[in-house]
């Protein structure tokens, strides 16, 4: 048979029936046994060796029926917490009451968490999912670069970077035109690995004559769109002032514009070869949480071996850069 004792008793049951049997004063038996005179006297008017509950018997609020219906009020109409209510309670109803009293109260009338009496809340509209893309939809921006001393006049960095796999490339180039656009449409045709299908571009005019004719969209007539229709290439062209449509190659600048926050450049050779360096680390070895912790070219070989269709090249990696 397992006893189970109080977690402060001093006697056992065995000792307990001792004391039931002794004879003698409860000051002779108190010392005989250790114990104080009043646990003497606790066993010797009991039967029973074994420990009683020590849970109240009646669990009192102090509370009449009628002020426990104006408190459950109170709680339902104001939300008070409960040492708010309690505080009003003592003041109207009853000065008596003990706060775990009002709180079994309130727990019986099933008001005892205020989160419950909050109406419920309308479900968040859940964001719809980014559209499935294949390789070959790329974005295309350009981004100022900072003048080095060694230079006369600001360069420009052309920046692309594909929707599906965040492959990126990039080319430095002297100016912002049609001409430089198109340029670097030809090097990153011959660059991608996968066939150029869409891009999407803002309406800047190395890209588009859109915002300079009179019928609000591009005329087909422009240097970059003239190659790209030789490439078989479609030429999206963002909302004017929506820049957030763009926002993927405009996060791929922000990691460009960190890289150039965090480091001195002596000319510009040192500073297009960072950017080249940065670029192939990105490419590379730096895991994307939209890819599932892929590197742009792992998904890039994960693409090429589940379509191969869509590539125009196989899939290798680059050699390190040393410089």
């Amino acid at each position: 048979m397992i006893v189970r004792l109080h977690k402060q008793a001093r006697t056992t049951p065995a000792i307990r029936a001792e004391i039931q049997a002794a004879s003698g004063t409860h000051v002779e038996l108190a010392q005989r046994f250790n114990v104080s005179v009043a646990t003497i006297i606790k066993w010797r008017n009991r039967r029973s060796v074994e420990d009683r509950s020590h849970t109240a018997h009646t669990l009192q609020t102090r509370l009449l029926p009628a002020q426990e219906a104006v408190a459950v009020e109170l709680r339902q109409t104001l939300k008070l917490g409960l040492d708010d209510l309690l505080v009003v309670v003592r003041e109207f109803l009853n000065p008596k009451v003990s706060r775990s009293g009002l709180d079994r109260c309130l727990r019986r009338h099933g008001v005892g968490n205020l989160r419950d009496l909050e109406p419920a809340r309308a479900a968040t509209p859940k964001h719809k999912p980014f559209k499935f893309y294949e390789p070959g939809y790329v974005h295309l921006d350009v981004k100022y670069l900072p003048q080095m001393p060694d230079e006369t006049e600001r360069r420009y960095l052309f920046v692309a970077i594909d929707r599906a796999t965040r492959w990126g490339f990039v080319q430095i180039r002297p100016h912002k035109t049609a001409m430089a656009a198109r340029g670097f449409l030809a090097a990153l045709s011959k660059a991608a690995p996968f066939k150029l299908r869409t891009l999407l571009t803002d309406n800047g005019g190395e890209f588009t004559d859109r915002l300079f004719n009179k019928q609000k969209q591009a005329s087909g007539e422009h240097e970059f769109d003239r190659l790209c229709q030789s490439l078989g290439i479609e030429h999206r062209l963002t909302k004017p002032r929506h820049p957030q449509t763009n926002g993927m190659v405009e996060r791929f600048n922000g990691r460009i514009a960190e890289v150039l926050a965090t480091h001195r450049f002596q000319s510009g050779e040192d500073l297009g070869r960072t950017i080249e360096r940065y670029v192939w680390l990105y490419n590379q070895q730096l895991p994307q949480l939209a890819l599932q912790h892929q590197t742009p070219m792992q998904a890039l070989k994960n693409w090429q071996r589940d379509k191969p269709d869509l590539f125009s090249k196989r899939v290798t990696n680059r050699p390190g850069l040393d410089n």
